[in-house]
């Protein structure tokens, strides 16, 4: 289905990537078919959401440029790939979203919660193929996983049994764990759900959650820190979303500075110097994604397509880090490792 290693039809795809030159931060992906060569209006376009366009996404997770692009090849066509960014503020997702729809593109692939239901109010004709981190259910994206109904499909996470996961793993890290601590963007309606989540966790497993708000687009994450020093939190958890992405590196430094243990949410925040992340493999849920795109594209309807939750979650460790905060792994919970940065 995906032509990776095929030179020619990769090159035209990343020849029509050339033309729509990417805006940093995005908030959608769509497309439209291509229809004679040559015929420059009848192209299929997408658009892609988050703070990284989904061939930085493959990119980032050791995919080349050209397979990133070639996934969403369909034979004897192009797809042309339109970005719009929000640069982590959400009021802009929704005049995003509305300019894609103008733009009467075939699919929208998205990846927050406010995209999807920007993208939800403003069209019920185009198919979306949603990348969420929240209960499509519980948020009224779909009527259900297994018949999702309407234009909407794609994949989501249930977060409710990873939250439990991550605080059972930190409370193995650090047994002596009697108060969390987490950072989140008080703004964003996927984190408060988030924040719930981790809450009920917290009660299950009796450890004391302490709430650590900041707003963008410049979130105050150094008082966010000295909030967690001054409540006497032993450990952290950051909940991600566009805005703290975009300071990734930063909180891990943060952490490690004030020798605070941390469980992220994404591998991204080990590899830039956090301790430890537990959930889902991003470049295989969107390698997913481009399957479902590639489906509506050969005419399924969203409604016949099952949202799926990811099968593939991952724990990675960070050793460097771990040394620096004078922090021992234990052997039992470093063996279950799927990847360890040493």
């Amino acid at each position: 289905m995906f032509a990776n290693g095929e030179p020619d039809a990769s090159s035209k795809i990343q020849n029509n990537y050339s033309r729509h030159r990417p805006i940093r931060d995005a908030s959608a992906l769509a497309t439209s078919h291509r229809g004679a060569a040559g015929d420059e209006d009848s192209s299929d376009r997408i658009c892609v959401g988050s703070r990284r366009s989904l061939q930085s996404w493959a990119c980032s997770r050791g995919v080349p440029p050209r397979a990133a692009g070639s996934w969403l090849k369909i034979e004897g066509k192009n797809i042309l790939v339109e970005y719009r960014y929000a640069e982590g503020r959400q009021d802009r997702v929704p005049s995003l979203v509305s300019e894609l729809v103008q733009l009467k593109v075939d699919v929208l692939v998205l990846v927050t919660l406010p995209s999807v239901r920007a993208a939800k109010e403003a069209t019920n004709t185009i198919p979306i193929v949603m990348v969420l981190a929240v209960d499509p259910v519980a948020t009224r994206i779909v009527d259900s996983l297994a018949r999702p109904g309407g234009n909407i499909t794609g994949l989501a996470t249930l977060q409710r049994e990873l939250s439990g996961k991550r605080l059972e793993l930190l409370k193995e890290v650090v047994p002596a764990m009697s108060r969390v601590g987490v950072l989140w963007d008080v703004d964003a309606p996927g984190s408060a759900i988030a924040f719930k989540e981790y809450e009920a966790a917290a009660h299950t497993l009796k450890v004391r959650l302490q709430s650590f708000e900041v707003r963008g687009p410049e979130p105050d994450l150094e008082g966010a820190f000295q909030a967690a020093t001054k409540g006497r939190a032993r450990a952290l958890i950051t909940i991600r979303n566009p805005m703290l992405r975009r300071y990734t590196k930063r909180i891990a430094e943060l952490a490690i500075k004030n020798r605070l243990p941390a469980i992220y949410e994404g591998s991204e925040s080990v590899e830039a110097g956090g301790l430890m992340s537990y959930g889902v493999n991003d470049g295989e849920n969107f390698k997913r994604a481009a399957y479902y795109v590639d489906r509506i594209l050969k005419g399924t309807k969203p409604a016949d397509l099952p949202v799926e939750q990811p099968m593939k979650l991952e724990l990675v460790f960070n050793l460097n880090t771990a040394k620096q905060i004078g922090l021992t792994i234990p052997p039992n919970v470093l063996a279950r490792a799927d990847r360890v940065i040493r």
